[in-house]
């Protein structure tokens, strides 16, 4: 590992993004429940993963509504 960055959204740490050895990708470890599905993608850039990994985060809020 030669860097990371941690993804957090609306306060909530979903994981981090590793920069991979060759610096052309960066890959998510995912470390909340609700982003576990995205757990060692690779993208190219940090938005790109940083969206992704809000997008569904976001999706998994709104499907489940604790009563």
């Amino acid at each position: 590992m030669l860097n990371s960055k941690v993804i957090h959204v609306n306060g909530v740490f979903l994981g981090t993004a590793i920069m991979n050895r060759g610096m052309d990708t960066l890959r998510f470890y995912a470390t909340h429940e609700s982003v576990r599905a995205l757990h060692n993608t690779c993208m190219p850039d940090l938005l790109a993963l940083y969206c992704q990994v809000r997008r569904l985060f976001n999706n998994s809020r709104l499907t489940f509504q604790p009563a």
